[in-house]
């Protein structure tokens, strides 16, 4: 391979509403790492495994459906916390359901143990996988179940 070129595969990150605050909101049910904290492990990570991180959070619903529209086309593979948009979005659902990559659904609490309108995700069944009540540890874990499941990378200039 030329040494101007290198293997790349792209995962698109995607926090939703109220995970900018993370750390200071509620920590005792989602955790005391940062968003940055997080977002810096995936990143370290990716790069252990050869795959570019790209993060994004936004508390606006269309510029999530926005953002996973792009991936349709600029990545091999996405995580996504939609946060509560997980029990109400149709859009987001929708939107997840384009995409012909892996997508994996993370949740840093239990959603399942939690407030009965918290327990359905709309989003679950468009998914590859979902990983619920790891904390900030399911993003990584997610991170390396996409490893395993996006095709190989490919040489780019």
């Amino acid at each position: 391979m030329n040494p101007d070129e290198r293997m790349v595969r792209r995962v698109f990150v995607i926090h939703g509403p109220n995970l900018n605050l993370l750390g200071k909101r509620e920590p005792q049910i989602y955790g005391r790492e940062s968003l940055e904290e997080i977002n810096a492990s995936l990143v370290a990570l990716g790069e252990e495994l050869g795959i570019a991180v790209a993060a994004f959070q936004s508390n606006h619903e269309g510029a999530i459906v926005d953002r996973i529209q792009q991936a349709r086309e600029a990545a091999d593979g996405l995580i996504i916390n939609p946060a509560a948009y997980t029990h109400t979005s149709v859009a987001i659902r929708d939107a997840l359901a384009l995409l012909a990559i892996p997508v994996i659904e993370v949740h840093l609490s239990n959603i399942h143990r939690r407030e009965a309108f918290r327990r359905e995700s709309l989003t679950a069944a468009v998914t590859t996988g979902q990983i619920t009540g790891l904390g900030a540890e399911g993003y990584r874990l997610a991170l390396r179940a996409l490893s395993a499941l996006m095709p190989p990378a490919v040489a780019v200039a």
